[in-house]
């Protein structure tokens, strides 16, 4: 007797008998678990390649390559990140997760939109999160690292490229010396969507990256104190003015955009 076996997710068709099929199920398996071994197998390569469209597509993401609000379909995707579909629907799936995108069936894949309300939501948590982390986990934070902070923002000609990368990686330091995942987790959400602000809304004037460094800088002088509760408050007071700031840039993007003059 002979039987056909569509078996879907493996994406092949057998045609043979019922024992011929369950030795090469057997043998497929057996192949798959040496090469999870050995490391050389297809399970590592189809994990990489998902990672790989993951890294791309949310990389283009954050850098408004592709734009807030626009909608794409997989077909373009993959020729994007010149792969397949399964990789790519794995890394939607990622990133739906994490807020970047929206999956809407029978109309394509939309990138998540920067509206006012995001900027005041991505800045109510950080208000919850970053003085909060202060508090708790200050101790954590080494004196080197502070008094190398504490020069950096005070360079008097710190800025553009220079200026954004210590600025976050100032931030996600505060937040790396957490002794909580869920914490860390929910701050890297954060951290993209403010990455993405930034890009899309333009440098910072040079007044307020000056005003910004000597905000960091009382930051930083109350943790050489190891004064929490005042570093807490000097972050708390950085990130409101922080917010005001990206609110007037996002909002004059707005405005530029409907036709009207800033």
């Amino acid at each position: 007797m002979y039987t056909l076996v569509y078996f879907c997710p493996m994406k092949w068709i057998f045609r043979g008998s019922v024992l011929d099929f369950a030795n090469a199920v057997v043998y497929n398996k057996a192949s798959n678990l040496q090469g999870f071994i050995s490391g050389k197998g297809p399970s590592m390569a189809a994990r990489n390649l998902k990672q790989q469209a993951y890294n791309v597509i949310k990389e283009k993401i954050i850098n408004c390559e592709f734009a807030p609000g626009a909608v794409y379909n997989e077909e373009y995707l993959c020729e994007e990140v010149n792969t397949s579909r399964t990789p790519v629907r794995d890394a939607l799936g990622r990133l739906e997760q994490e807020g970047l995108i929206k999956i809407m069936p029978k109309r394509g894949i939309v990138v998540s939109p920067l509206t006012l309300k995001d900027v005041r939501m991505v800045y109510e948590m950080r208000l919850l999160l970053e003085p909060y982390s202060l508090r708790q986990y200050g101790d954590a934070l080494g004196e080197p690292e502070i008094l190398r902070y504490c020069q950096l923002f005070s360079l008097p000609d710190i800025s553009g490229r220079q200026f954004f990368q210590a600025d976050d990686d100032f931030h996600m330091w505060i937040m790396e010396a957490t002794d909580n995942l869920y914490l860390k987790q929910n701050y890297e959400l954060l951290y993209n969507q403010n990455r993405r602000f930034r890009i899309l809304t333009g440098t910072l004037s040079a007044r307020r990256v000056r005003e910004t460094c000597g905000e960091h800088v009382r930051i930083l002088t109350a943790c050489l104190k190891k004064d929490w509760e005042n570093a807490a408050l000097a972050m708390e007071d950085h990130l409101h003015r922080s917010r005001e700031g990206t609110l007037e840039l996002l909002l004059a993007r707005q405005r530029e955009e409907a036709g009207f003059p800033r």
